[in-house]
């Protein structure tokens, strides 16, 4: 069966059609709790029993189409009907947005309330009737529901405990491999970046040099994070996520001040790469302070006395 119009659908189709729109919306709710359920606990949870609600208006649909037409159920799907909208699959991305998830609800239960007050003109068994207006209601009162998703959570508080719970998570999955690798990608590569540089004086040199140390190290950093916690007990998210993360901070760390060496003076590269030296380590220290509490004159310290100290490393060891 390949789009088929709606006023044509027998009652048995009817009820065919509706099991597998109850299926669907309530495996969607489904995928919308898991997907909320790190950042927004409390709305995950109301997912779950939106989830359990659609499971039991299936069943109740089912009873009904077994009492009328037996046992076999044909396959009628939402895309072999016209009229349906096509659902792009927002509940498969991560991390979900409450408004993209409110936008989809509103849209899914607008629509299947829809069907139903359709589908009240096409029956005229009256038990099937009341069911589907009792249905129909209850998608009346999800879209509710979805439109007042934002309210009610700023109204209970949640927002503020789930918005802390989301900063928690995006400070342990992405904040803190970022800077790892930010660190380690600035500070551990300026020893052998101007090592090269004061023992050549030539640019290329010291650019090849960075390149290869910034590179080695970032694929090393990313090996290292995505190996060492899979995540499953600290709550650190993915690990192919974090170690990506990690990687490309201590590549980008590195590349900073290795980049200015593509000026062929090398008095003019070797100033510049100073400069963003300092803009490193003053983006770091800001960083810590901002995402890790730490004071600012503390973070600021700390930085740049370890900066400074392997940057002495690599002038000795390039002048000797």
């Amino acid at each position: 069966m390949a789009n088929k119009n709606f006023k044509d659908l027998t009652e048995r189709e009817i009820l065919a059609l509706a099991i597998g729109l109850e299926e669907e919306d309530s495996r969607v709710y489904g995928d919308f709790a898991d997907g909320l359920r790190e950042s927004y606990p409390s709305t995950a949870k109301q997912f779950d029993e939106m989830q359990a609600e659609e499971s039991r208006h299936r069943q109740r649909l089912l009873e009904m189409y077994r009492r009328r037409f037996g046992e076999h159920i044909p396959l009628i799907r939402r895309q072999d009907v016209k009229g349906f909208i096509e659902r792009k699959p927002v509940w498969l991305v991560r991390p979900l947005g409450i408004n993209t998830v409110r936008r989809q609800v509103e849209l899914m239960e607008g629509e299947t309330r829809h069907f139903y007050e359709r589908a009240l003109a096409r029956i005229s068994d009256a038990p099937t009737r009341k069911l589907l207006g009792d249905l129909a209601e209850v998608e009346r009162q999800h879209s509710e529901f979805a439109e007042s998703l934002k309210e009610q959570q700023i109204e209970s508080g949640e927002r503020a405990k789930e918005e802390s719970s989301r900063r928690r998570m995006f400070m342990l999955q992405i904040v803190q491999p970022g800077l790892a690798g930010l660190m380690d990608g600035s500070v551990s590569t300026l020893a052998p970046i101007f090592a090269a540089a004061f023992a050549t004086h030539q640019s290329r040199a010291a650019l090849l040099v960075g390149l290869a140390a910034s590179v080695g190290a970032g694929i090393s950093m990313a090996f290292a994070e995505a190996l060492s916690d899979d995540g499953s007990l600290t709550g650190r998210g993915r690990p192919y996520v974090r170690g990506a993360v990690t990687g490309a901070m201590t590549a980008a760390g590195g590349l900073g001040h290795s980049l200015p060496f593509l000026l062929s003076s090398f008095h003019a590269a070797f100033t510049l790469a100073l400069v963003v030296v300092v803009v490193e380590l003053a983006a770091i220290s800001y960083v810590r302070h901002r995402y890790m509490d730490t004071p600012l004159v503390s973070s600021t310290f700390q930085v740049i006395v370890g900066g400074a100290a392997v940057f002495a490393v690599g002038i000795l060891i390039g002048s000797s």
